[in-house]
């Protein structure tokens, strides 16, 4: 058996995971190395789980989040009205699941947005499509997108989204057009998939 033609040939399949979980048993002594079917087992197990990671990395990078926040990083008090617990269930990420959606609300300074990314973070791990926009960006791609006249492809790029996240939401107002952007956004989601809107204003405004 040629194990440089085979180590060649899983690169060019571009079976990274494989590649490098091969090359490391072929650098233990013949001793130590697994038996036929517990390496294939493990290959394939190395195979899945750098795929996972590059799935999740090209999510990470395609969401734009904000900061490079995580939930280990959230601070958890009843001063901020997040429970360790809270925090716990919205991780299992059954809201995504259900296509459920979160109002973040809190005055300057108190980690919304630091959630807000955290979420979406782990969202992009659980393996939804993430996008984060602050609402001036959000306004400035909707407004671009009719004059260019990608306005329907953003509308379908935005629905295949698992988790939108809208930053600083309601600091400005909305023009009508704006407005029907965004119910259509919404409309499309309901009840299938998530939002998150991130706000200064209470839940009454």
């Amino acid at each position: 058996m040629n194990t440089t033609e085979t180590l060649h040939q899983m690169q060019e399949l571009r079976l990274q995971g494989m590649h490098h979980a091969y090359r490391s048993q072929l650098e233990q002594p013949l001793n130590r190395q697994l038996d036929s079917h517990e390496m294939v087992a493990r290959l394939v197990e190395a195979e899945m789980l750098s795929r996972s990671q590059e799935k999740t990395a090209y999510y990470l990078k395609l969401a734009r989040l904000r900061q490079p926040a995580i939930p280990e990083q959230v601070e958890c008090s009843a001063a901020r009205n997040l429970t360790k617990q809270q925090l716990g269930l919205l991780l299992e990420g059954q809201y995504l699941k259900h296509g459920q959606n979160m109002l973040i609300t809190g005055p300057t300074g108190c980690g919304k947005s630091f959630l807000g990314c955290a979420l979406g973070h782990h969202a992009c791990l659980l393996g939804h499509k993430t996008a984060y926009f602050n609402m001036n960006r959000f306004i400035e791609k909707m407004t671009l997108a009719r004059l260019d006249g990608s306005y329907i492809k953003l509308l379908n790029h935005l629905e295949r989204q698992g988790l939108i996240i809208l930053d600083d939401f309601g600091l400005q107002p909305l023009t009508q057009d704006l407005r029907l952007a965004l119910l259509q956004i919404l409309e499309d989601r309901y009840g299938r998939k998530s939002v998150i809107i991130i706000s200064q204003l209470p839940v009454s405004k």
